[in-house]
């Protein structure tokens, strides 16, 4: 028992070291003097050389980013894969990966499972039952939420509420049932959020309205034990189907302290990590208070910046700082050319967007200047979100097709990869691999290079 504390405390001291250090390279990274570009050029080196895991949805730093160079820029459904699996049915969550396993939500029939997959073969390790209810709401069903992981343990969210944690053997640890504990969910097509992984603790949003009368709220999770540290009620003033989102919380580092940042029911909202109490909001994302703006694209956080996607228009982009309401104080800029569903991604230089139409819009960052736009992608319906990595984007659309393109101010195409296979899932990057969700099968892309 002794030895299985001291195991936590180190792995929790790791966990936050980790991302103490990549925040610290955040911040060293906007300096722009003397010996400090230095420093910056021998971290970024030294990132680069180092394959990582996929932890989350949105990668290692919960940004969409991979630091990873030498990856692959072509393939098709026999070139460059290295393995496939078949699918039981489709699915919007992304596959998350550590070590030696691929973690997938699944919806098999009525049931929802969570699978571990050998990521050398392809081949299942262990199923592991989640929930019955699976059930179709327009494109998605109940396994749309993304697993998360610290490396010694998986946790996974249903659309149904369920909520467990698993070692890494298949172990279930514990199990929540978050509906009958704080009421149905009542989102118009169904949950979708994942779950954020900070400090030892999960944090889930439940933001709804449009089926229900119940509050929205945010919760904090002991990671450890499933018990609920605080719940924190999220009230607006959106209407009809607007108190619904679909989004993912996301972390800020602000003064040194975490902030947990959520959009939906109109407004960005940003929380103290510790205790769930609002330390600001920001309520511009429905001006009109029109009642079918229902948020999907999720928060984006570079630096000292929030970026914040609402139903195409405005996207917002703020200064992280200040409290209370900070509408009128810290909007740096905007556009009307946001997206609905992908996720943007940004560098702190350049922000990128791709539409659900497969139209591009690069921005600076910092200012909101238009750097180009209109660009268009392979015709079709885009929802997966897009993944800046070795110095690319990789945007892939429901038809399976993944289109790469240079980042940087100017547009160039390099390849348009098929799947000829339906998609929703966004890609994961890790050792070399890229992986793809459809609805068959998941792809691994390229071979696996380990250089930790």
């Amino acid at each position: 028992m002794h030895f299985y504390f001291t195991w936590r405390i180190a792995t929790k001291t790791c966990l936050v070291l980790r991302t103490e250090f990549y925040h610290l390279v955040d911040v060293v990274g906007r300096l722009r003097v003397g010996c400090v570009v230095g420093l910056v050029v021998l971290l970024t080196a030294e990132a680069v050389t180092l394959a990582e895991n996929w932890p989350s949805w949105r990668g290692p730093r919960g940004n969409g980013i991979s630091t990873e160079v030498g990856l692959p820029v072509s393939w098709d459904t026999e070139r460059n894969v290295a393995w496939k699996l078949e699918m039981p049915e489709w699915s919007g969550s992304t596959p998350i990966v550590w070590g030696e396993q691929v973690f997938l939500s699944i919806a098999n029939g009525d049931t929802l499972e969570l699978w571990s997959v050998d990521r050398n073969t392809g081949r299942p390790l262990w199923k592991r039952f989640l929930s019955s209810g699976n059930r179709r709401q327009r494109k998605q069903n109940m396994s749309s939420p993304s697993p998360v992981t610290d490396g010694q343990r998986v946790w996974i969210m249903t659309g149904t509420g369920i909520l467990k944690a698993f070692d890494y053997a298949g172990n279930e640890i514990w199990m929540r049932d978050v509906p009958k504990d704080y009421g149905p969910f009542g989102l118009n097509w169904g949950y979708a959020s994942s779950p954020l992984l900070h400090d030892g603790a999960l944090y889930l949003q439940v933001l709804h309205g449009m089926k229900t009368d119940e509050a929205s709220y945010l919760l904090r999770i002991d990671a450890d034990s499933g018990v609920t540290e605080w719940r924190q009620e999220r009230p607006t003033e959106a209407i009809r189907e607007s108190p619904d989102s679909y989004t993912t919380p996301a972390l800020l580092w602000r003064d040194g302290m975490a902030e947990i940042v959520t959009t939906g029911g109109d407004v960005v909202t940003g929380h103290n990590f510790e205790t769930g109490v609002e330390l600001w909001r920001v309520d511009g994302l429905n001006p009109g208070r029109r009642g079918a703006y229902r948020l999907v694209a999720s928060p984006v956080i570079h630096g000292d910046m929030i970026y914040a996607p609402t139903r195409v228009r405005p996207l917002l982009a703020l200064r992280a700082s200040g409290r209370g309401d900070v509408l009128d104080s810290h909007v740096v800029w905007q556009t009307e050319n946001g997206p609905d569903v992908p996720t943007p991604v940004t560098d702190g230089q350049y922000f990128y967007i791709v539409n659900d139409q497969g139209i591009v819009y690069v921005h600076d960052a910092k200012n909101g200047e238009l750097v180009y736009g209109q660009q268009r992608l392979q015709p079709g319906t885009y929802s997966s979100s897009p993944v800046l990595a070795d110095g690319r984007l990789y945007a892939t659309n429901e038809d399976g097709l993944t289109t790469v393109f240079t980042a940087g101010p100017k547009f160039e195409e390099l390849s348009r990869n098929p799947l000829e296979d339906y998609c929703l899932s966004s890609p994961a990057i890790s050792e070399g691999q890229i992986f793809i969700r459809t609805t068959k099968y998941l792809w691994a892309i390229g071979e696996r290079r380990i250089t930790r």
